[in-house]
This record gives C-alpha cells, sequence and structure tokens, in this order.
C-alpha cells in the first residue's frame, strides 16, 4: 500500500488519471489542461511525464508545427478505474463530515 500511495501522492495524480479514464481517447495538452482546473502547465507536464514513465500514460508527438501532443490512458492506467470509483463514492457519502471535521481543526 505504501508503494501505491507514494506512486500516487501527488495532488494532480488522481484528477488527471481520471480524466484521462472518462475521456477514453487520445486528448491534447491544452485540453487535458482545462478539463483539470487550475493546474500550471510545469506541474501537468511533470505529472503527466511521471505517469508515463509509469506506463499508465502514453504521449504521442506528431512532427507538425505547431507540433501535437496528445496523452491517453493506457490498459494499466484504465485497470485503476474501479478503485477511483470507489474512491470518488467514498468522498461524495463522507464530503460533508470530512470538510466540517477539517474545518473544525483549522480554527
Amino acid at each position: 500500500m505504501v508503494d501505491f500511495v507514494n506512486i500516487i501522492s501527488g495532488k494532480w495524480v488522481i484528477p488527471i488519471l481520471y480524466r484521462l479514464i472518462i475521456t477514453n481517447d487520445a486528448i491534447r495538452f491544452g485540453a487535458l489542461q482545462r478539463a483539470i482546473g487550475t493546474i500550471t502547465q510545469k506541474e501537468l507536464t511533470k505529472q503527466l511525464r511521471s505517469l508515463e514513465t509509469l506506463g499508465l500514460v502514453t504521449r504521442t508527438i506528431y512532427p507538425e508545427i505547431p507540433p501535437r501532443v496528445e496523452y491517453q490512458i493506457t490498459e494499466l492506467g484504465k485497470s485503476l478505474k474501479p478503485m477511483l470509483d470507489l474512491l470518488a463514492e467514498w468522498m461524495r457519502e463522507h464530503r460533508e463530515e470530512l470538510l466540517t471535521a477539517h474545518a473544525t481543526q483549522t480554527v
């Protein structure tokens, strides 16, 4: 479990993976960045390279001007979907109590 947490511990890893999983097709860098939200270009690049190294994401570079780069989830990455769905469901069920506890803790 520690190894898994170390792999997905970045703030943006789960949103990136989940977006790629639900897209289930190649997506350009800019479209991915807009879909995720407030992530910087530098951070998205860093996270995507890490996920590519792990074999969870593939990157395709097209020799065009300007260069077109697309990212897609791999079969290994897709295998995370059931677990991420469970985490999303758990968060929906417990969101209010977690936010309340967090607000109490930060006061």
